[in-house]
């Protein structure tokens, strides 16, 4: 685990809560993780929902909106070349830290993230399955050709420099809370083909998690012997539909997150604290210092 990288804090969580949790992974030694916005908001990326589940701003660029309007995809790309700057700028918090030690402590079997900010990555944890793709990269819609985000957003800077001047607040995902005239704003096609559509490599909203992650991603619950729900509320079927086959499986399911979730009424244990509570997970499961191993005097 990259220790240097990872941004440290303590959060207080409630001591019966803790042991709660502490029992919760003793009892189920292999967790499955399912990880969503709320554990990637310590390290400045804002989330979408609030703590009732409902939407803080605008929903998201619809993925049909996107490849069929070019005006859509100026607004879209002109609002990242401001607001895509804090997930570049973001680092691994303390939860996502805690994530990739439980792991190595042999209690996490793997993560199932709905976030595209590869944090957990960043932080050390080695089974991540990225189910909405990853934002760092683009993908060309028509001949599937990938570029790094970054040496796009190079390339919109120097054919749009004034909008390098542009503040506004970041949004989450890569996204700003900018409104403007984007109708002059270039967008440039593929480089490989000429003409086709860059996209973010992630699941817009009303677009489809592929086959091959979903399968992968079952494959992980599968082998787990418990679901740990981490700083989301699951309003989304994509994330949803793991704690519900989790649940139909008999396999238990824990949560910390703060506010409503979907799956309120599944849950065998939840934790309403924040994502950073499992660093106090992480030091009760680490200072158990498990059987005693006799030793030969030397």
């Amino acid at each position: 685990m990259r220790h240097g990288s990872v941004r440290k804090s303590r959060v207080a969580v409630n001591e019966q809560d803790l042991e709660a949790l502490v029992a919760f992974v003793d009892r189920h030694p292999r967790l499955a993780v399912l990880t969503g916005a709320g554990i990637s908001t310590a390290s400045g990326i804002p989330d979408y929902r609030d703590d009732r589940g409902d939407w803080k701003r605008p929903p998201p660029m619809q993925h049909q909106v996107f490849m069929a309007s070019h005006a859509a995809r100026q607004r879209y790309w002109a609002r990242a070349l401001v607001g895509f700057r804090a997930l570049q700028e973001a680092r691994p918090n303390a939860a996502h830290g805690a994530l990739a030690r439980l792991e190595a402590l042999g209690k996490v079997s793997g993560v199932i993230t709905q976030n595209v900010d590869g944090l957990h990555q960043q932080a050390g944890s080695r089974r991540v399955i990225d189910l909405h793709g990853r934002a760092d990269q683009v993908r060309c819609m028509g001949c599937g050709a990938r570029r790094m985000r970054h040496d796009l957003h190079a390339e919109l800077a120097d054919r749009n420099p004034r909008w390098q001047e542009v503040g506004a607040r970041a949004g989450p995902d890569g996204d700003a809370d900018l409104e403007a005239d984007f109708s002059g704003f270039r967008v440039p096609g593929c480089t490989r083909c000429g003409d086709g559509i860059y996209k973010p490599d992630v699941v817009f909203f009303g677009d489809s998690v592929p086959r091959a992650t979903v399968e992968d991603a079952f494959a992980l619950l599968g082998e787990s012997d418990a679901l740990l729900v981490v700083g989301s509320s699951l309003m989304v079927f994509s994330g949803f539909r793991f704690a519900r086959a989790a649940a139909k499986e008999g396999r238990p399911i824990a949560c910390l997150n703060l506010g409503r979730t979907r799956a309120d009424d599944l849950y065998a244990l939840k934790v309403a604290a924040p994502a950073e509570a499992l660093v106090s997970l992480c030091e009760a499961l680490d200072a158990d210092p498990g059987p005693t191993v006799s030793r030969r005097p030397a």
